[in-house]
């Protein structure tokens, strides 16, 4: 949680993570506003209301944008099938294994998020990271969300504002760098920015299906990160696993920080917080947890950063 953020009610303050990430600083995205898109050089995807994408944000050979081809959303499920079920375990059911893709209903209504290497190639080729975004509109479609599955998400829903859904986030090994990562935190920011998004949220992965092995994991995020009541998922009843599994008195915080996924840190450090109970997800080998990030903890500190960033190139 950043230092800004509020406590969970009644519960301790959270510790000092270390290197606390600025998402503005790290992203080069600017807020809100459509104009800073046109100010800030993007290209006009980023204003055209009718598309989803935003053009493409490039470092180095690497680039950032929305999938925009059949071939380019079956690339990218083609690389979850690997990350997943290759190389994390997930049990795959015949037509997965036969197809070598990890697809769903849902994928029919998101927007995938690519990250691309042009050493490869710009297109299909190249996809070696993606993130699975869906706005209310498309979950609308299907009538739910995928958490809902796992999570009661009414209070998120009743949230004012526009809310995403992020999921099914993956990098192949050899692009698992920093580089690799901020852009793909990029591509959001920028998605969230056009959107207007106000509260992000999704399911987060804890390796294995064993709470008790991961008892500290658990216990910091329900101590120190959950989220306020007003907008708190809660795992739905038969699935519910306690989260608090041992006395958070014998927790080292900054220890226990660090022990966590690098996907669950970079949520803390964007000032997210974490639903209230975990669930076992058997098909996936993992231990979820739901997470939420109000995006107005991220936003105006670094349009000034970037626009600082500008004007001294210019100058």
């Amino acid at each position: 949680m950043m230092p800004d953020s509020p406590a969970p009610p009644d519960g301790p303050a959270p510790p000092d993570n270390p290197a606390p990430w600025d998402f503005r600083a790290e992203t080069g995205v600017a807020g809100h506003e459509h104009a800073g898109f046109e100010r800030l050089g993007f290209d006009a995807d980023a204003t055209d209301p009718d598309k989803p994408g935003f053009g493409e944000l490039r470092s180095g050979p690497l680039g950032v944008r929305i999938a925009t081809t059949a071939a380019e959303i079956d690339a990218s499920q083609a690389l979850r099938y690997r990350v997943f079920y290759e190389e994390m375990g997930a049990h795959a059911d015949a037509p997965t294994a036969a197809s070598r893709r990890d697809r769903d209903a849902y994928d029919d209504v998101a927007d995938h998020l690519l990250v691309i290497d042009h050493g490869i190639g710009p297109g299909a080729e190249g996809v070696i990271g993606t993130y699975r975004l869906i706005r209310a509109g498309g979950a609308a479609r299907l009538g739910r969300f995928y958490s809902a599955d796992e999570y009661d998400i009414s209070t998120v829903l009743a949230f004012p504002g526009q809310v995403l859904e992020l999921g099914r986030s993956c990098v192949a090994p050899d692009y698992r760098n920093r580089s690799a990562m901020q852009l793909l935190w990029r591509g959001i920011a920028a998605y969230v920015a056009k959107h207007r998004i106000d509260l992000m949220f999704g399911c987060a992965s804890l390796p294995g299906t064993d709470p008790d092995a991961i008892a500290v994991d658990l216990t910091y995020l329900h101590t120190y990160h959950l989220a306020p009541v007003s907008f708190r998922p809660r795992a739905v009843p038969g699935r519910y696993v306690e989260m608090r599994r041992m006395d958070p008195a014998s927790l080292d915080p900054p220890r226990a920080l660090a022990r966590l996924p690098p996907l669950i840190k970079g949520y803390l450090r964007l000032g997210g917080f974490v639903g209230d109970g975990a669930v076992i997800d058997t098909q996936f080998n993992t231990t979820d947890v739901a997470v939420v990030v109000k995006t107005d903890l991220i936003t105006q500190k670094y349009t000034r950063h970037y626009e600082r960033q500008n004007s001294e190139a210019v100058g």
